[in-house]
C-alpha cells in the first residue's frame, strides 16, 4: 500500500520531519513538534517574566550589562531562569533570556504518564516522581536532557547532551545545613554547588579547584505569584567562560536548584 503524502519523521535527522508527497521524499523539511508535559488544565499565572528581566539582573546584584555572549546558552554571560507561574501545575515549565531580556531558550518537562499528572495537581509528593527535562534552543532544539530520579532522600540530577549522550551527575552531598552539590563526570568531582545559607536562595558554583565562577542569585517573583504559586526565578551569572563538561553542568544547575529543592519542598 502507498503511504498517504504527509510530514513524517526525518530518517537523516530526528529533530526534523519530511514531506512525504505520495511517491518520494522531498526537500521540504521543518523542526519536529517538540514534545512537553504541559495540560490544558494548568492554569498560567501572565507571563514568565520578560518585562522583569532588568529588574532581576539588578537583584542580582549586576549593576552593569556583562560584556560578551553570543546568543545561546552556552555562551551568555548572563542567563534569566523564570519558572511559568501557574496555579494549577502538572509540569514544570520555564523560558530563559539573556540579561537584554532576549529569549533564547526553554525548559520544558516530558515523559510524564497521565497518573503522574494528577499526582502533581493534587498532592505535594513531586519527590516521589521521576522529572524529565528538556533545555532547548530557541528554535525548540534539545541542547540537554535532566533525568531527575524519584528519591526521599538525597537527591542527583543525570545531564546528558540533547542526542542522548551522557555529561555527569548532579549529586545532593548533604541533607542537613547549607545544601551542597557535586558536579561528577566520569567518576571525578569537577565542580559543585554551594549553598550560601539554610533557605538556598544563593548560591556559589565551583570549579574542581574550590574557585567561585559563577552565581545563581534567587530573585522575587512578585507577591501575586508568591501567594498562589510555587515557581522561582533564578539568575545564572558566569564570572568567566569555562570548557565542557563543567559548562553545562552549570547551565543545568538554574534549573537543577529549582527542580530538587523547591519542587520537593511544594
Amino acid at each position: 500500500m502507498n503511504t498517504a503524502p504527509g510530514w513524517y519523521p526525518d530518517n537523516a535527522d530526528p529533530r526534523f520531519v519530511r514531506w512525504w508527497d505520495g511517491a518520494q521524499w522531498t526537500p521540504h523539511t521543518q523542526p519536529r513538534q517538540q514534545q512537553t508535559d504541559a495540560h490544558h488544565m494548568e492554569m498560567q499565572m501572565g507571563g514568565t517574566g520578560q518585562d522583569r528581566v532588568a529588574h532581576q539582573v539588578q537583584r542580582a546584584g549586576i549593576g552593569q550589562p556583562v560584556q560578551g555572549g553570543g546568543g545561546t546558552l552556552f555562551t551568555e554571560p548572563v542567563l534569566v531562569v523564570n519558572q511559568k507561574a501557574k496555579l494549577i501545575e502538572m509540569s514544570n515549565s520555564y523560558v530563559i533570556y539573556d540579561q537584554h531580556a532576549r529569549h533564547i531558550g526553554t525548559v520544558e518537562q516530558v515523559g510524564q504518564s497521565g497518573a503522574a499528572k494528577a499526582l502533581r495537581a493534587f498532592t505535594k509528593m513531586d519527590s516521589m516522581l521521576d522529572v524529565r527535562l528538556e533545555i532547548r534552543d530557541v528554535q525548540g532544539h534539545p541542547l540537554l536532557r535532566l533525568v531527575r530520579p524519584a528519591t526521599m532522600w538525597k537527591s542527583k540530577v543525570i545531564v546528558e547532551r540533547g542526542d542522548g549522550m551522557p555529561i555527569g551527575e548532579i549529586v545532593q552531598e548533604n541533607v542537613f545545613g547549607k545544601v551542597r552539590f557535586a558536579y561528577v563526570c566520569n567518576g571525578m568531582k569537577v565542580g559543585g554547588i554551594y549553598a550560601e545559607n539554610w533557605r538556598a536562595w544563593n548560591f556559589s558554583l565551583q570549579d574542581h579547584t574550590e574557585t567561585e565562577v559563577a552565581r545563581i542569585t534567587k530573585t522575587w517573583q512578585g507577591m501575586s505569584k508568591a501567594l498562589f504559586s510555587t515557581a522561582d526565578n533564578y539568575v545564572v551569572q558566569f564570572h568567566r567562560q569555562v570548557p565542557d563538561p563543567l559548562l553545562s553542568m552549570i547551565v543545568a544547575s538554574g534549573v537543577t536548584v529549582d527542580t530538587v529543592l523547591s519542587q520537593n519542598q511544594g
